[in-house]
């Protein structure tokens, strides 16, 4: 009787050791002032190896594109939109297209224009789906904020 009370109450703390929470990806922010007025928001992403994100130009159908959110402030305004490198490309046959995704890192750039020469904290929010050949986790959504400092 003691072994199998024993047995009931190891079982649920082995199982909990095991059913860790997969983190392939890890985020990484900066900026960057590129003139008088001007500054660059760096978004980078750092891939586990077997794993894969999506392009910020997903087709509608397809899977959860990357995208990113930014906060409307006083102190700046966004210059265009959120820019990526050359993706890779492959058909992916559970959306019948051809779909862009990165692997091992990419950085994500933002143009912003600063209406005053005071530090400022670029504000927002990104969401992302990783998978790699077997899985898909569920998309994420995280806040960010990034100091530009003069």
């Amino acid at each position: 009787m003691k072994k199998l009370l024993v047995l009931i109450i190891t079982l649920p703390l082995s199982i909990g050791v095991y059913a860790q929470i997969e983190k392939p990806i890890k985020w990484a922010y900066a900026a960057k002032h590129t003139g008088t007025n001007e500054a660059v928001v760096f978004l980078k992403a750092n891939i586990q190896p077997g794993w894969h994100i999506y392009s910020l130009n997903v087709k509608k159908g397809g899977p959860t594109k990357t995208s990113f959110n930014f906060a409307p402030a006083k102190n700046y305004t966004l210059v265009g939109k959120t820019v990526e490198p050359s993706p890779k490309i492959k058909f992916e046959k559970s959306f019948k297209m051809n779909v862009g995704y990165f692997e091992n890192e990419v950085v994500f750039q933002q143009k912003i224009k600063l209406k005053s020469t005071a530090p400022a904290d670029i504000k927002g929010s990104l969401e992302y789906a990783v998978c790699n050949n077997v899985k898909c986790l569920p998309p994420e959504e995280l806040n960010f904020t990034v100091a530009l400092n003069k």
